[in-house]
């Protein structure tokens, strides 16, 4: 960047070259936006004839649009892109609140569900329980009462038995 010229932003325009842009340094016009604000009879007096003076104005004035219009739109897509950002963090805070208002109620719902689904476990088990109860004092088994003759006796050993036994 040491080799550029001071004026070489004025070379950009057309119809200025290197001696051009020092007759407009010269004559304290060494920006573009200077140009664009002088009128043609001021760079007619720094040395430019009538028809370069008109050329260069002219392009002075429409590349200083064009870099005001540039400003402009940069300056408003970055507000937008503020404005998508704060928007953004905004709907995902409230997503947040919404998925734990959410979570908050299915986990509710499913702890009514649990207790639920254990009492008609629980009622279940004790109807279970009655059957189970009334079921085995209904099924009467024979006893001793109901038996003709002798209770058996088993013996205990071979020795017991009354074929063993020696007389």
């Amino acid at each position: 960047m040491a080799g550029k010229q001071k004026g070489s932003g004025l070379t950009s325009l057309p119809g200025v070259g290197a001696a051009t842009a020092k007759k407009l340094q010269a004559a304290k016009l060494g920006t573009v936006a200077k140009i664009a604000k002088a009128s043609v009879g001021d760079l007619k007096k720094a040395g430019l004839t009538v028809a370069i003076a008109k050329k260069v104005h002219a392009a002075a004035k429409a590349a200083n649009n064009a870099k005001a219009t540039a400003e402009k739109a940069g300056k408003k897509a970055s507000d937008s892109a503020k404005k998508a950002t704060s928007k953004a963090k905004d709907a995902s805070k409230k997503a947040g609140q919404k998925a734990a208002k959410t979570s908050a109620k299915a986990g509710k719902a499913a702890k009514e569900a649990t207790q639920k689904a254990v009492g008609k476990g629980q009622k279940l088990a004790e109807k279970v329980v009655e059957k189970t109860k009334s079921a085995g004092t209904s099924l009467k088994t024979a006893k001793d009462k109901d038996r003709k003759g002798d209770t058996i006796k088993v013996p205990k050993s071979v020795k017991d038995m009354p074929w063993f036994k020696k007389k």
